[in-house]
Formats: structure tokens, sequence, C-alpha cells
């Protein structure tokens, strides 16, 4: 790349030294460029053209619309913990780092997220909870619970279970306190061009 800009800023230099050469002298002092010359330097300039644009090209293919470590699923991006948390400390966590407790919307995404929990094989925090106002659920972002994959007999408030997990493929409202995995969601960022 650094070779095709110096190309650039050669060409540039020399057709800007040959417009101040045209406009500042006289015809006698006027040098005649041979045609195949100038022929030249537009095939160089369409050459280095072409080159950016597949060096764009390249760059567009690299980028990625989530940081390292997280998943790609329907314009979201995923972070599946390696550590445990309470529920508390979890949310905290993806706050931390720009994101959220996972909002399950669709039964698409649920089947994403049942896929890498049946991996994991671990009780997993959700960002749902009804800790301000029992029995009413809610997500981290305050919308209400419209979309529910509950386990049968769920959820059963035993023992004050205000914090939701999944279990296999299912919640189950389980004690805040409780250390689990966690994930975190946060929406893609486009990448240039698309």
């Amino acid at each position: 790349m650094l070779a095709t800009l110096v190309q650039v800023s050669r060409i540039r230099a020399y057709s800007q030294g040959q417009t101040q050469d045209q406009q500042g002298s006289s015809s006698l002092d006027k040098v005649a460029v041979p045609r195949e010359q100038t022929h030249s330097g537009l095939e160089q300039i369409q050459q280095i053209q072409q080159q950016l644009t597949q060096f764009n090209a390249s760059l567009a293919g690299l980028c990625r619309p989530c940081p390292w470590d997280w998943e790609l699923f329907q314009g979201s991006c995923y972070l599946f913990s390696r550590t445990l948390g309470s529920w508390e400390t979890s949310a905290s966590s993806c706050k931390d780092l720009g994101a959220h407790l996972v909002i399950v919307n669709s039964v698409s995404e649920q089947q994403f997220l049942k896929y890498w929990h049946i991996r994991k094989n671990q009780l997993t925090w959700i960002g749902l909870s009804d800790h301000r106002s029992e029995g009413s659920w809610q997500w981290v972002d305050d919308t209400p619970l419209k979309l529910s994959f509950w386990k049968e007999g769920e959820p059963n408030n035993e023992g004050d279970e205000d914090c939701v997990v999944m279990a296999e493929d299912k919640w189950n409202d389980s004690r805040c306190t409780a250390n689990n995995f966690w994930v975190c969601e946060q929406p893609s960022a486009p990448c240039p061009g698309y």
C-alpha cells in the first residue's frame, strides 16, 4: 500500500508540475512531451486506481461487525462469558462492555442461544427479572416480557427467585445471587460499503 501511495504522490506531483510549467511559460519555453509518455502516465494512474479499489475491497472484507470473541447473529453481537457471577455482577459486566444482558426477542434468537447453551451445558443468566415488582417480568431495557420459553412449572418463585437463567433449552427463575455464566448482547457495527 505504501508503494501505491508513493506512486500516486509522484504522479500527482508530475502532473501538477506539468500544469504549472504550461501555465507559467511562453510557447517558446514549452517542452514537447511525447504522446507515449502521457499515455503511459494515464495507464499508471488507472493501474493505481485499480489497486486502490482492490485494497479498499480487501479492507472491507476484513471488517468485523462484532468484537473478537463475540458471535454475530441477526444484527446483534453476543458474548458468552467464561466466568461466573451473580445476575447484578453479570449485568454490570455487560454494561461495562457497552452491552446488556441478552434480551430474547424471537424464536430464532432463543434457538441460537440454545445452541450455545448446549455446548456449554451450564446455567446462563439472561436479561430478565422481576426484582422490581414480583410477577412483573421485565427485560434490562425496561420492556415487559412478551415472548417466553419457561420450563414447565416455572416461574415458581421458590425461595425468592427474581432473575432468569437458561436451563437446558428453557428458562427458569433463580435466586439473583447465584453464580452463573451470562450472555451479553449489543448491536453489530456496520462494515463500510454495506
